[in-house]
């Protein structure tokens, strides 16, 4: 019987698609789903005439995989991976291997590593980024867990994941554990970031300066072909510009104003909490999704909480234009210094030893967040392996200093316009906080002595001191 080099757990879009990636690399892909016709449907579709292995049951799956067996499981994150895990098991032999390609939260994967070696399984956590195309025409894999797991699929999933501009595959081993995760994590937080400033700055040109989705859409278009080339640069271009096919009405006039979340960039601001690491922009990036969903109290509160009416002289519009190119790139430099530091940060935590110039490295294609500026990060991480924030390159400090003054600009006309720019500005914070040497922390911590002899340490000694203050 002939036998298959790779299974596919969850034939939903990105399974579907990730299987049919993996048999155009020249590999014979065994496939199930527990809902028995999305596996015909496969089969006598996109898979007919294709090395595309059919199973109706986990036995038959099981079978019809060469071992080792390599098995990626693509289905909701949750108890449902713990589940198909457990219906696998009885099958399995030792050595054999599973995959988790959903976004799972890190400390799952954890988790399911060390229970599956004690059954002489092996087991990956692997980040997928690309979404349906990614999946299909090569994403970004960020891999992590056992590493005799890594060498077993390596082979496959660099001849499936993306390539990048040098022909370098977007995957590489992340680390042990939950490191694979952890990265896709911290990468989600970064595009929930990157997606909330590009928002920010559509709706100062669109509501404060009146600019139409067509002419926004050329200037994104113009963008991309600069130091803010991007994916999500190139597809916000596409999407200023697209008009709904029933009303003849720009999409966005359409589309309400709520944006959904699937717990990625949550899960990214509270792990950075639990280390002490800020990460001020996606933190703001989420409460923003937050508060999009409050449409009704919105609505409501529009009707009775008045502020300025946005305004803005015709003249000065050029410069806006402008001020606000800069400062989105600048804003976006610190929201990936923030993700990177986090990255550091974490890597110390639960040892994963992660090369942040390799996680740089495999997101420049395949990922959501894939820009121009990836690039620039390896650069950064070659000349110091050990940065402990982007900030603290040359090339980066440069680029952000010279452009604050275009962020401190569109921040205090869009403050003046009554348009929340939240991201942006916690973007400035961040970066006016960690250039300030001196913070008024000095006196939040004698607060915290007045009122709770929490101590506080001196300038000018050593050790923990406390004062009895007068009520």
């Amino acid at each position: 019987m002939k036998k298959a080099q790779f299974g596919v757990v969850g034939l939903g879009v990105m399974g579907r698609n990730l299987a049919l990636n993996v048999e155009s690399r020249g590999y014979t892909v065994a496939v199930y789903n527990r809902t028995e016709s999305k596996t015909k449907e496969l089969l006598d579709g996109e898979g007919k005439g294709k090395s595309v292995l059919g199973a109706y049951s986990y036995e038959t799956f099981v079978e019809l995989l060469e071992r080792p067996r390599r098995i990626l499981l693509m289905v909701k994150a949750g108890p449902a991976v713990d589940a198909v895990i457990e219906d696998l098991k009885p099958f399995l032999d030792e050595g054999d291997i599973l995959i988790d390609g959903g976004n799972s939260f890190f400390e799952d994967t954890e988790r399911r590593t060390r229970a599956l070696n004690k059954n002489g399984f092996l087991y990956l956590g692997a980040g997928v980024s690309g979404g349906e195309e990614g999946a299909l025409k090569g994403p970004s894999i960020m891999p992590g867990g056992d590493r005799q797991a890594w060498e077993s699929v390596k082979e496959i999933l660099i001849a499936s994941a993306a390539k990048a501009s040098d022909g370098e595959a977007c995957v590489d081993y992340m680390g042990p554990g939950g490191a694979g995760h952890y990265v896709k994590m911290v990468h989600n937080g970064i595009e929930y970031g990157d997606m909330q400033l590009i928002a920010e700055i559509y709706d100062l040109l669109h509501r404060g300066l009146g600019l139409t989705h067509q002419e926004l859409g050329e200037l994104f278009d113009e963008w991309n072909q600069d130091f803010l080339s991007s994916y999500l640069i190139e597809i916000t271009a596409d999407i200023l510009k697209t008009d709904d096919p029933e009303t003849g009405k720009p999409i966005l006039d359409i589309i309400v104003d709520e944006a959904k979340q699937k717990g990625t960039g949550r899960w990214t601001s509270q792990n950075a909490l639990d280390l002490g690491m800020p990460t001020h922009t996606i933190n703001a990036a989420v409460v923003s999704r937050i508060i999009s969903g409050m449409k009704e109290q919105r609505v409501e509160a529009s009707q009775w909480l008045k502020g300025p009416l946005p305004t803005f002289k015709a003249d000065k519009r050029g410069q806006f234009i402008e001020a606000a190119k800069h400062a989105l790139f600048a804003s976006k430099i610190i929201s990936y210094a923030q993700g990177f530091g986090l990255l550091k940060a974490a890597s110390d935590e639960y040892q994963y030893n992660l090369n942040l110039k390799s996680v740089a490295k495999i997101w420049r294609a395949g990922c959501i967040i894939r820009a121009e500026l990836l690039d620039d990060i390896m650069a950064a991480y070659d000349r110091d392996p050990g940065l402990t924030n982007l900030l603290f390159d040359d090339y980066f400090r440069e680029q952000v200093v010279r452009r604050q003054g275009a962020m401190r600009y569109v921040i205090t006309t869009a403050v003046g316009m009554g348009i929340p720019v939240y991201a942006l500005s916690a973007a400035l914070g961040y970066f006016d906080s960690f250039r300030t040497a001196r913070l008024p922390a000095n006196l939040t911590q004698a607060q915290r002595d007045y009122f709770g002899a929490h101590t506080y340490r001196r300038l000018d000694k050593e050790g923990s001191f406390h004062t009895e203050w007068e009520a």
